[in-house]
């Protein structure tokens, strides 16, 4: 909180310092909401409508903007909400990265799997669990395609801001897309509880607003303050968080060079996720379990990434590349692993 604090303008500190503990407004604080657009080539402060977090933005948009009659199209793998919640709605048809050309995007595939009746189709770059994001072509694609079929795009953009070469967002690219960001992933505060979804149809953000009542009505005002000193200084947020991750990968690089007969290891194209191969005879499962058990170290195995949808891989695991200091998890991962010879 002090650091935060510390980065704080004239106007931050003196929002901070005079905050009334009252309601807020629903679409979000007005200054707040501007910040949020700046970080856009195409958006203004009325093409914003904050949220607590990127997850009430996921439900509110699956469960207002979909119809039993509609269909939806899922990329996978995939955060669980993201199939989960359309599919309590409608009809929902996976359509899988592919594993063996480095998680690529296929559009093809998209564009096969739509029907007359699909409304929506949603997907996640850089994605998670694999870090992944598909080619400029690809992506260019798939919001043209959706364009000229009248689908909405649902973009979950909430790993932007880490990656070395980042695409467009949607809703820059195309008036009816759906941008959805959060202050948890690229910019490391998850504790604010704000996200935001940008969209230049106000009619689609207007019926979100209205959902909005039904749940958290509007976002904790020091948290929105804290949001805004934060992207208010979100070159030097993102520049520490982008370090952090260029840090880490050569430990986490050198770690699985160690063992190339139990790992299969990749560095993401953005985010702070990967979805590294186990290549052990017991199976992923078991080595995920047995680490947390017997030292501590926590990783997500296939399983919570599997999907109704599409196979998934059952050979993956997800590791996150964005926390300072994993020396000491990645020694004692190796201890483990040195035991178990």
């Amino acid at each position: 909180m002090s650091e935060l604090l510390a980065m704080a303008d004239d106007d931050g500190r003196e929002r901070w310092a005079s905050l009334a503990l009252g309601y807020t407004e629903t679409r979000g604080l007005p200054a707040l909401r501007e910040a949020i657009a700046a970080t856009y080539s195409a958006a203004q402060a009325d093409d914003v409508l904050c949220f607590a977090g990127a997850e009430e933005a996921i439900y509110l948009a699956m469960r207002t903007l979909l119809e039993p009659t509609d269909h939806a199209v899922v990329l996978t793998p995939n955060y669980q909400a993201a199939e989960t919640i359309p599919l309590s709605v409608c009809e929902v048809t996976g359509v899988a990265l592919r594993p063996g050309d480095g998680w690529a995007l296929d559009v093809d595939a998209i564009a096969a799997a739509l029907r007359p009746n699909t409304r929506l189709v949603s997907v996640n770059f850089p994605n998670n669990p694999t870090g992944a994001l598909p080619s400029p072509d690809a992506w260019s694609r798939l919001v043209q395609l959706c364009d000229e079929r009248g689908i909405i795009l649902f973009s979950d953009e909430v790993y932007r801001g880490l990656e070395a070469d980042p695409l467009p967002q949607a809703t820059d690219l195309s008036g009816t897309a759906i941008s959805l960001n959060v202050m948890s992933k690229a910019y490391g505060l998850p504790g604010l509880r704000i996200g935001w979804v940008v969209c230049r149809d106000r009619t689609v953000l207007d019926r979100l607003e209205r959902a909005k009542h039904y749940t958290t009505i509007c976002n904790a005002g020091p948290s929105e303050v804290l949001a805004l000193i934060a992207l208010r200084a979100r070159d030097r947020i993102l520049e520490r968080n982008r370090g952090v991750v260029a840090r880490n990968l050569p430990m986490f690089e050198e770690f699985f060079g160690r063992y190339p007969e139990l790992f299969e290891f990749t560095a993401p194209d953005g985010g702070c996720v990967c979805y590294p191969r186990y290549l052990g005879a017991d199976g992923v499962e078991s080595m995920c379990a047995e680490l947390v058990e017997h030292a501590g170290v926590l990783l997500l195995p296939a399983s919570i990434y599997s999907s109704e949808l599409t196979t998934t891989p059952t050979d993956r695991f997800r590791v996150g590349l964005g926390r300072s200091g994993p020396d000491e998890a990645l020694a004692v991962w190796s201890d483990w692993l040195e035991k178990r010879r």
